[in-house]
């Protein structure tokens, strides 16, 4: 059998080094020489400022936005090149980025502790039983998510007014028992550690480096976003166009997410199979048609109330409205249903082994839905759910409208 073998370690041009608030004083003589021996190093003005006895080439500092500098880092291909970055750069780092334009074997990664590594190691957490998150670049409301009594987790800030604005949050959400604990600059001469309840959070002059812990706690009162799929309607702000809890779950079930996956759901209404879509993995990717601004900006706040803010909508009409749209995984289609060009547009967007799900309640509706099951196979499924409600003094069922759901798997 013949064995692939990876280039010599000399060839590989592109070196990344991880570089923390030590400076040059915490590489190791390996890392000194890469920034040493650099025709050209990039990075942030905190990181060149850090490395700046070491440097001998030419610097470029990290633009706005960052992706500008690597068609220059490219064109230095098979020359030395340095890039500095924080700690782990593989870690929420500026790795990932590199690596979609340099392949493994062009790269040399020099990585030191991550921020999430040195923040445990002062608390004395298990990073295994924390959840790691970044707030850099991210919506706030990404935390949310992440809030049950007893977690922990460390969050990488945007900047100094982070650990306030997360403070502030929790509170609202009814988790202001919660502790946090601001941990700025560490590994330099700089480093301060301070704790807080989050209710009472007074901290001033935060540095803008700095990683935020949260060891939660909330009272009777606190949102709690359960695990589950067929979260409590009363979660959700809705005008009536809501697919309620028990026959989201059963929606849900039958778009089968996988991590990574993206969903297009035609006829958002309040979001609720997005947003549910979203909680199931972190990877999860989403986008919400709705042709009504209205329930648009509406279902984009629950998203933000629910934890997942990273829900895309588009307000216009199917199928207009789905032209250009990256080819989803699977599809979901509750409202709209009084066009089959609907139903073909989705199916002809659909990757190979996607999911198609939609739901009818009318009869006009639900013609429309026998006519793709003739037309492309699948499953038609009849929902139906009966409550208790009370009968003068007595209780009894009151059935809720029937749901016909279609569900099919392109080959």
């Amino acid at each position: 059998m013949m064995e692939t073998l990876r280039p010599n370690t000399l060839l590989r041009w592109l070196s990344i080094v991880g570089i923390g608030e030590a400076g040059v004083d915490g590489l190791t003589a390996h890392a000194r020489a890469l920034v040493s021996g650099a025709e050209l190093v990039v990075g942030g003005a905190r990181h060149l400022a850090l490395a700046a006895p070491l440097i001998r080439g030419e610097t470029l500092q990290w633009p706005s936005p960052l992706s500008d500098a690597f068609p220059l880092i490219a064109r230095r291909r098979g020359c030395p090149v340095c890039v500095l970055a924080s700690g782990d750069p593989f870690h929420y780092g500026v790795g990932k980025q590199i690596a979609q334009f340099a392949s493994a074997d062009e790269i040399l990664c020099l990585p030191q502790p991550s921020s999430f590594s040195l923040a445990a190691s002062r608390l004395a957490w298990a990073l295994q039983d924390v959840a790691t998150i970044t707030l850099h670049g991210r919506a706030l409301e990404g935390l949310t998510r992440h809030l049950f009594p007893g977690a922990r987790i460390l969050a990488l800030s945007w900047d100094g007014s982070t650990p306030a604005k997360a403070a502030r949050l929790l509170t609202d959400l009814g988790f202001g028992a919660s502790t946090l604990t601001v941990l700025e600059e560490m590994g330099g001469p700089k480093e301060r550690i301070r704790c807080t309840p989050a209710e009472s959070f007074a901290l001033e002059n935060i540095a803008a480096l700095n990683v935020l812990a949260i060891e939660v706690a909330g009272g009777a009162g606190a949102r709690i976003v359960p695990l589950t799929p067929g979260l409590d309607d009363s979660l959700f702000e809705s005008d009536g166009q809501l697919t309620k809890r028990e026959v989201r779950s059963v929606t849900l079930a039958a778009l089968a997410p996988r991590p990574g996956e993206l969903l297009w759901d035609i006829g958002l209404g309040s979001g609720s199979i997005a947003i549910e879509w979203l909680l199931r993995h972190p990877s999860m990717r989403a986008v919400g048609i709705e042709e009504n601004a209205e329930r648009a900006a509406r279902a984009m706040r629950n998203a933000l109330a629910l934890g997942a803010p990273d829900l895309r909508v588009v307000e216009g009409s199917a199928p207009d409205a789905l032209a250009g749209l990256p080819s989803p995984d699977a599809v979901f289609i509750g409202g709209g249903l009084t066009d089959a060009g609907v139903f073909d547009a989705a199916w002809a967007a659909l990757k190979p082994g996607g999911r198609i799900v939609a739901n009818a309640v009318t009869l006009e509706s639900e013609a429309l839905l026998v006519d793709a099951f003739k037309r492309r196979g699948g499953e038609l499924t009849r929902i139906e759910i009966s409550r208790a409600t009370a009968l003068g003094s007595f209780t009894g069922w009151r059935a809720a409208m029937p749901v016909t759901q279609w569900r099919a798997v392109k080959s």
